[in-house]
């Protein structure tokens, strides 16, 4: 369990620490000419739509994993940390190829639009229909485990991600995103395929 606990706590850092998550929200706050308030509360409200669909898609991942798990050695003992280590390999492909499509959706929204409540319902929209792809292979991990194993993820990535975008875009509107995220935001897929690869082989060889 302690595997999974702090793979969750590693991997929802990371997540949170993707620039297209939070970064457009500072840049729409400033063009809106929204209260620090306003923006703050548009953070929190697409962090929570973006981990709702992660949570949802990845209950029944775990589910799946925990069904198999039941029946077969082989899935929890070589399958599940297998699947790790092959999307690792494949967000590290991807980066070492220089992919210019994003693994998750940027932010956006069209620049006609002025309503506040319709940004906030476009960037909601958006932020709930690109869950976190590496987070809904871990759910097979922890699913393994049983339904405390996807718990712990869920509650892991709950308190985690979220916080952390908030803090990020409270941060960025204190001059945080004049920083350089080029490096980061380009090589995020490499980062987290290493990770996912090192999760992968740990939950392989310490039972």
């Amino acid at each position: 369990m302690w595997q999974i606990f702090f793979g969750s706590i590693l991997l929802s850092i990371i997540h949170a620490l993707i620039p297209n998550h939070w970064l457009p929200l500072i840049a729409i706050g400033k063009t809106e000419q929204w209260t620090q308030k306003e923006t703050l509360t548009a953070a929190i409200i697409t962090a929570f739509a973006h981990i709702a669909s992660t949570i949802i898609i990845g209950i029944a991942v775990g589910f799946i994993g925990y069904k198999l798990s039941d029946a077969f050695e082989l899935i929890s003992s070589i399958i599940a940390p297998l699947i790790l280590i092959i999307l690792g390999l494949v967000y590290i492909i991807i980066d070492l190829l220089h992919a210019n499509r994003h693994m998750h959706a940027h932010l956006s929204v069209n620049k006609n639009t002025k309503s506040r409540l319709v940004i906030l319902a476009s960037l909601s929209l958006a932020m709930f229909l690109s869950p976190c792809i590496e987070l809904e292979a871990y759910y097979f991990q922890a699913g393994t485990l049983g339904w405390m194993g996807i718990l712990i993820v869920s509650v892991v990535y709950t308190l985690i991600t979220p916080s952390l975008m908030v803090l990020l875009v409270y941060l960025g509107m204190r001059g945080l995103d004049k920083f350089n995220w080029h490096f980061l935001e380009h090589h995020m897929r490499k980062i987290t395929g290493i990770v996912l690869i090192a999760l992968g082989l740990m939950a392989y060889f310490v039972h």
